[in-house]
């Protein structure tokens, strides 16, 4: 299944993000640019990174100087994580170009690659929640607290999988048909935002 193959990806990305834990560190792609593991890989990354760097821009003592510079890159991971969805988006446009939609096949509320964004989120979650259950270093109530939201977690994966796994089935079956809105963010255009377009010339 899609799913299995993403998650699977994902946590590679989370475990080697982890050995080093920096989000300054140097990014390597293992996969080829020409597969779609380089796509589901290079996601979850972006993802990963700025899972940190919302942890770091949340410390009360933190730089007001290295605060904004870092709310400037979370601006930017934004939008390179808006991009990688597309691409994965354009992906499954490929992949499925040849399908004969059937007569009365109804739109999705979300593409494919928007759930598949919702599932690498949720790997991260569920990674960081196992930590918090592992801690030698905590008190029982928060284990115990942990550990019922992981099992939360966890059931939110097999159902998330599972509609993902569903939702391509029907996409590849001519049930149900993808178009991709390419998204317009707004607050990163000088001619969109009126802060900035307020600055030009």
């Amino acid at each position: 299944m899609f799913s299995d193959f993403a998650f699977k990806i994902f946590q590679e990305s989370i475990d080697t993000y982890h050995i080093k834990d920096d989000v300054y560190q140097e990014f390597t792609n293992p996969y080829p640019k020409d597969k779609v593991e380089h796509l589901l890989y290079r996601k979850n990354w972006i993802d990963t990174v700025q899972w940190h760097y919302e942890d770091i821009i949340r410390d009360p003592n933190i730089d007001p100087v290295a605060a904004l510079d870092l709310k400037r890159k979370i601006d930017a991971s934004n939008q390179d994580r808006t991009d990688l969805v597309e691409y994965i988006d354009g992906y499954f446009l490929n992949k499925y170009q040849s399908v004969q939609v059937k007569e009365g096949a109804t739109i999705n509320t979300e593409s494919p690659a928007w759930a598949i964004d919702r599932l690498s989120i949720l790997a991260l979650k569920i990674y960081h929640m196992q930590e918090e259950v592992n801690r030698t270093d905590a008190s029982p109530e928060h284990i115990k607290k942990c550990s019922e939201k992981l099992a939360v977690l966890l059931e939110q994966r097999k159902d998330l999988s599972t509609a993902i796994d569903q939702l391509l089935a029907d996409i590849e079956a001519g049930d149900k048909y993808m178009k991709v809105y390419k998204q317009m963010k707004m607050y990163n255009d000088d001619e969109l935002n009126p802060v900035l377009r307020g600055q030009k010339g």
